[in-house]
């Protein structure tokens, strides 16, 4: 299907890019769609996924892509004024955003489009919106193509509840957001 739920976040995740932000890690970059994307607007990216056939079909100029398990990398502290794990945290134990925020320089923005488990009402509503959403969605981008080589996909684990609160432990001051197809933002600012 042409229609991808993380694409379509693509404009929010760019608007919690912080002003004077020059390099980003993408994690669980999959081909590059949203590397690209923060490449576009001129940062510095590194790209790490652990599956080796997507980092092959990768492709965009200013990236530097990373076959790599990002919960055994070193990653350099204080590097990055932008993180980026698009539907990407909940194959890897949560505990990781301790890792991905001392990599965060003062002022940098890590920012999760995650998905969760659904548990409670609230959770199976906005699954009962989403459905026709999309649908509509996929309706009208009948007829484009879809991507030829895309990421392994792993269901979520964790309820939206669970999230919030290992949240709040790990990233203190982290705002998280219901979004819609199945998806929340979580964004967290380094002091």
């Amino acid at each position: 299907m042409a229609f991808n739920h993380n694409d379509h976040y693509h404009p929010l995740l760019t608007r919690q890019i912080p002003r004077g932000a020059r390099r980003a890690l993408d994690v669980g970059c999959g081909t590059g769609r949203f590397a690209r994307t923060l490449a576009a607007r001129g940062l510095d990216v590194d790209a790490v996924d652990p599956d080796k056939a997507v980092i092959d079909a990768a492709t965009g100029q200013g990236i530097r892509y990373i076959h790599g398990d990002i919960t055994t990398m070193e990653l350099e502290p204080g590097r990055y004024d932008y993180i980026s794990c698009l539907a990407s945290l909940h194959h890897v134990p949560f505990d990781t955003v301790r890792a991905l925020r001392a990599a965060l320089a003062p002022g940098g923005v890590l920012a999760v489009l995650g998905c969760y488990r659904a548990s409670a009402p609230s959770d199976y509503l906005f699954d009962l919106l989403a459905i026709p959403a999309n649908a509509a969605m996929r309706l009208a981008l009948i007829g484009r193509p879809a991507p030829e080589v895309d990421a392994p996909v792993t269901a979520p684990s964790m309820t939206s509840e669970e999230v919030r609160r290992e949240a709040a432990t790990l990233l203190p001051g982290v705002r998280i957001r219901r979004l819609l197809f199945w998806r929340y933002l979580l964004t967290f600012q380094a002091q």
